[in-house]
């Protein structure tokens, strides 16, 4: 399965459009509220420097994910689901389908009008005078008690069951979250930061409940803000306001990013998504020119990039820690057996071994797995080496064809 990020918000705040803009799948957009009625799902990318560069090696072969110039672009899945208002995890605003939509992305992506130019339920305003602190702070809140209506539920019944039967708490649970992609390492971890390992289940209060249930939200589907319309300049004020009490605040163009990979795709410009500027290869009309002019003072300059592809990106490396691995068949070629070089590329949460690698690439690798060669220093590795970004390894298993 790839990894799977979430796009959340409340109505009407560019959603579909920062969506649209990273996969470059259309949608509908407008502007209203629930225009969205039900959840886009697409592939994205996340952007990293191929390591066929830093090996001296002319190109490389890739069969997974894509490189241009130099560029890796690895696929992981985007679901963009419909706008949240507040009572969303009660049912309001069908808020509660919604929610399920969630369930199995790793990380969350909260899209906010930085604007201020909405109020709480996606309504447009004539001035900018609702606060996107609020925005920030309802929609993480009805995350959170989703998450708490899903393990509270029949809590007494659950409780006692596990209690008298002598039952493991850390398994009793992950059972009672299972479907929400949360493994056993992140309800431990929740468990210590909130005291309540050595406590029975029986004598948790209903504060208790809330405190581990938001606290395993925040290991399990962690946030990254991306502050939206942040070319307009009230929204650079309020973002600089957010930054101060909120962490993980990305100043993201949705749109401008939306208009670049179109004109790239038209082959109007040269653009990557991610790259700080962009270069016109094809004669354009005025309006283009200005359009394009526009995109380049208001968020390239001032932003160094639309931010589209650097919250992708952080929800992925600085959120999840995950690492990029490229596995080989022949270490000193950095080949498969067809000779294609470098043809794969895995994301691998942190702390992965290169057991794990083995057992992405295929179950049966992994059953007959020996050990593993360092592809870069030419050096056999252990099962329990921690792998590292960029690494490339070649798996020695008794299974190997």
């Amino acid at each position: 399965m790839p990894v799977s990020i979430g796009i959340i918000g409340k109505t009407n705040v560019g959603k579909s459009t920062f969506f649209s803009a990273s996969t470059l799948i259309e949608v509908e957009i407008a502007n209203r509220p629930f225009k969205t009625l039900k959840p886009n799902i697409g592939i994205t990318y996340v952007r990293v420097n191929c390591v066929h560069k830093e090996l001296g090696l002319d190109h490389c072969n890739p069969k997974d994910s894509i490189c241009l110039n130099g560029i890796r672009l690895i696929p992981i899945e985007l679901i963009d689901v419909p706008g949240l208002i507040p009572g969303a995890h009660l049912g309001k605003g069908l808020g509660n389908k919604f929610l399920d939509e969630l369930r199995k992305a790793d990380a969350l992506i909260h899209v906010i009008d930085a604007s201020g130019l909405t109020d709480e339920n996606g309504v447009p305003l004539s001035k900018a005078i609702y606060d996107p602190i609020k925005e920030v702070e309802f929609v993480e809140n009805e995350i959170d008690e989703w998450f708490t209506s899903i393990i509270s539920k029949d809590w007494a019944r659950f409780a006692r069951q596990v209690d008298l039967g002598g039952e493991d708490i850390v398994s009793s649970l992950l059972t009672k979250v299972s479907g929400l992609s949360i493994n056993r390492k992140q309800v431990i971890k929740a468990l210590s930061e909130t005291k309540l390992m050595e406590v029975k289940l029986m004598q948790w209060s209903m504060e208790d409940i809330r405190r581990f249930s938001k606290t395993l939200r925040k290991i399990s589907k962690p946030i990254v803000i991306a502050a939206n319309k942040a070319d307009l300049n009230i929204a650079k004020a309020n973002i600089e306001r957010i930054k101060r009490v909120r962490e993980n605040v990305i100043p993201v163009s949705a749109q401008a990013e939306l208009a670049l990979r179109k004109a790239s795709a038209l082959g109007l410009i040269s653009y990557i998504s991610g790259d700080s500027d962009f270069k016109v290869i094809k004669d354009l009309t005025i309006e283009q020119r200005r359009a394009l002019e526009y995109i380049r003072e208001s968020v390239l300059k001032p932003y160094g990039s639309t931010g589209v592809q650097e919250v992708i990106n952080y929800a992925v490396f600085n959120l999840l820690k995950m690492v990029v691995v490229y596995p080989v068949e022949d270490e000193r070629k950095f080949t498969d057996r067809m000779g294609n070089i470098l043809p794969n590329s895995y994301l691998l949460p942190p702390h992965s071994s290169p057991r794990d690698l083995a057992e992405k690439i295929h179950t049966e690798l992994a059953k007959g797995f020996i050990y593993a060669i360092d592809a870069r220093r030419k050096i056999r590795v252990s099962e329990d080496y921690e792998l590292k970004n960029g690494d490339v390894i070649k798996i020695v298993s008794s299974t190997s064809k």
